[in-house]
């Protein structure tokens, strides 16, 4: 009777420990009150659909990035798109083998691979200006792999992986304006295009004197060479196809087609791009992109002094006439940026939901074959029982609220 017994309390006890432990582990894959991106979730069809037909290798931007090889993640920074912050958390909020040797009261920190002396970031907080200050897509393409063999001699050709942020235009327009005002103005940038700076003619100055600080914002938006205007365009579009800083070599129509052409193109080919605007997002692709995590979740401001800027709908669509190339260029970024989490975030639910179901598999065959339930479950879905690995915090990092409307204080 006792054999018996023995053998009934089993039976009855697996089944138990199989529910007990599909409620643990749903409350461990998806914690009440976790910053999981679950209100992310975005499982359905686009919300609004694309304009633009993107292919599955458009969405796809997985790399594999390897920091212990000859991969370099190069940091295109544009003017007023929050690239001040976003490259702080580049060589100070990843979990790296080997982090970012940053000392206090120096501007730059030492970025080298695990056991090398070689960088596997090119940025203005690791290398410097290297290339030039806010050094733009023509400037670098061609200046990186030539300063990198200078400063660290290898056989090994590297992979660079060209990463950058975008900003809404108006936004980043009057930021800009706002930054000026208080005195800024980048005039040490080389803007080297076909192995030489714009002469003065090809590029005059807006402002007499050292700076141009005071600036109205109509004195702003008056000066026809002011570097303001479509500068995300600019800096990511290929310069030698137009001529670089020379007007007078094709019309203005032809011009800005090949300016906008090309910016879309080298954008859509980088290995990644953020938005502003959508700082988790921005946080969650860059990660499933190198397959690096960061310590810390990115969070974002709804104050900026752009949005504390008065506009009426004159100077708004004044603004957006003067940026017309960058407003076509943000629309299509845009797009493609939350096409590509939509796409990102399907496939690591349907990998989730494969999970899972191995798991109740699993868990129906222990029941049915009144196996007890094992001490420990290692392992990877197959083989030995089949017995599987619980999803670890890695799968699902941390993250922080993410806002439409404004940006950070950059």
């Amino acid at each position: 009777i006792n054999i018996m017994d023995e053998r009934s309390s089993k039976l009855i006890l697996v089944p138990i420990l199989a529910v007990l432990f599909v409620m643990i582990g749903y409350q461990y894959i998806c914690p009440a009150g976790s910053n999981s991106y679950s209100d992310l979730d975005d499982d359905g069809p686009p919300k609004v659909p694309s304009k633009f037909n993107f292919t599955e290798r458009d969405l796809d931007r997985h790399v594999e990035f390897n920091i212990k090889g000859d991969d370099v993640i190069v940091f295109l920074h544009i003017q007023k798109t929050g690239g001040t912050t976003f490259g702080r958390h580049l060589v100070r909020n990843i979990r790296l083998e080997q982090p970012c040797d940053c000392k206090p009261g120096q501007k730059k920190c030492t970025c080298h691979r695990p056991g090398k002396e070689e960088s596997w970031l090119f940025s203005r907080f690791s290398t410097g200006w290297s290339c030039g200050l806010h050094a733009d897509w023509t400037e670098l393409t061609n200046c990186v792999p030539v300063v990198m063999d200078k400063k660290e001699a290898q056989r090994n050709k590297r992979n660079f992986y060209y990463i950058t942020m975008l900003r809404d235009p108006v936004s980043r327009y009057l930021s800009e304006w706002k930054h000026v005002q208080r005195g800024a103005t980048w005039k040490t940038a080389l803007h080297m295009c076909d192995g030489r700076s714009p002469t003065q003619d090809e590029l005059p100055t807006c402002y007499s004197g050292d700076d141009w600080s005071g600036v109205t914002l109509k004195e702003f938006m008056n000066c026809q060479s002011n570097l303001a205007n479509n500068r995300q365009v600019r800096m990511l579009a290929d310069l030698s196809l137009v001529g670089c800083y020379n007007m007078s070599s094709m019309n203005e129509s032809q011009r800005n087609h090949i300016l906008l052409s090309s910016a879309m193109s080298n954008l859509k080919n980088m290995a990644f791009y953020g938005l502003t605007e959508f700082q988790r997002k921005t946080q969650y692709l860059f990660e499933r992109t190198f397959s690096l995590r960061f310590i810390s979740a990115f969070t974002q401001i709804n104050s900026t002094r752009a949005a504390n800027v008065d506009l009426s709908e004159a100077v708004r669509r004044r603004i957006e006439e003067l940026n017309f190339l960058d407003v076509q260029l943000y629309e299509y970024a845009k797009d493609l940026f939350l096409q590509r989490f939509q796409y990102t975030r399907q496939r690591e639910h349907q990998e989730v939901r494969l999970k899972r179901r191995e798991e109740r598999r699993w868990l129906r065959e222990q029941r049915d074959q009144g196996r007890p339930w094992p001490s420990k479950h290692k392992g990877s879905g197959k083989g030995d029982g089949g017995v599987f690995e619980k999803e670890t915090e890695n799968d699902l990092p941390t993250t922080t609220e993410d806002y439409t409307s404004q940006v950070a204080r950059w």
